[in-house]
């Protein structure tokens, strides 16, 4: 699976979000404020499940963090420079 529709898939089960499938989330829209419409807890729900499956330390520098969890696309290219390191 690509790792764009693994991290849409995780961001719905982990938010419990039931109206919601995988093909509703756009790569680079939003996922906070505007877009998808998620807050800070989700953030964290999001950044707790993305460690716990790619085995991930994410700091805690807010600014980085918004940028890095702006959409899913941003998401993966985190992920990815974290795994590839």
């Amino acid at each position: 699976m690509e790792l764009k529709n693994e991290i849409k898939d995780l961001i719905i089960k982990s938010l419990d979000l039931e109206d919601i499938t995988a093909d509703d989330i756009k790569d680079d829209e939003p996922l906070f404020n505007d877009g998808l419409g998620l807050d800070s807890i989700d953030a964290l729900e999001i950044g707790m499940a993305l460690q716990k499956k790619y085995n991930l330390k994410i700091d805690s520098d807010k600014e980085d963090n918004s940028k890095n969890f702006y959409s899913v696309s941003t998401i993966a290219e985190y992920v990815r420079s974290k795994i590839n390191g």
